[in-house]
């Protein structure tokens, strides 16, 4: 049995264990402890959230004075009084979809579905990254955050660059329960610039 498999099995088994909805979870919580980005009050758009797993882990970070918007063309089953999700493209929100905004922060841990055609998939992955950017500049505060994962290839530089020219700082980020095989990253972009 490979380390990667045991990997992916083991934060399975944790995540059924904890109550998560999904095993990327971990993910958010490795993100948060390294860069703190989610603060009590926080206002959350997490982008393409089905299952929840992502808003499993903003909800209690933002506390009773903050709130989520979860968006996903899946349904998603979960419910809390400071959470309210949108059935729906990602990127088709206007202002008045997001009445809660602008947003402190916005989460995307999108992907394409994958058709194992690596420069295809990279390809794809770096277009909902540059859409991810889009939709912060449009609904994230000035100084806000944004996360976003790529995958990555060819067109990661293209995709570091768009969203540097925004923000003041970016990370790279490989949190410890992304599986072995996996070639995705995190972006972090924190500070974004005025307009």
């Amino acid at each position: 049995m490979s380390q990667g498999y045991n990997k992916k099995d083991f934060y399975h088994r944790k995540a059924k264990e904890e109550g998560f909805l999904a095993r990327s979870a971990y993910k958010l919580q490795e993100i948060q402890k390294k860069f703190r980005l989610l603060r009590n009050g926080s206002k959350v758009l997490d982008l393409g959230c089905a299952p929840g797993a992502w808003t499993q882990v903003a909800l209690p970070l933002v506390g009773a004075q903050g709130f989520v918007v979860g968006v996903d063309l899946e349904k998603v089953t979960l419910t809390h009084p400071r959470f309210r999700f949108i059935h729906g493209d990602a990127f088709r929100l206007k202002p008045e979809d997001l009445p809660e905004g602008p947003f402190d922060c916005v989460l995307s841990d999108m992907a394409p579905k994958t058709s194992g055609v690596k420069v295809r998939d990279q390809a794809l992955s770096a277009e909902l990254c540059l859409h991810a950017l889009e939709t912060a500049k449009l609904h994230l505060k000035p100084g806000g955050s944004l996360v976003v994962k790529l995958f990555e290839g060819e067109d990661a530089n293209r995709v570091k660059k768009e969203i540097e020219a925004h923000f003041s700082t970016l990370k790279l980020f490989r949190p410890e329960s992304t599986r072995q095989a996996s070639y995705e990253i995190y972006l972090v972009a924190t500070g974004k610039k005025a307009i």
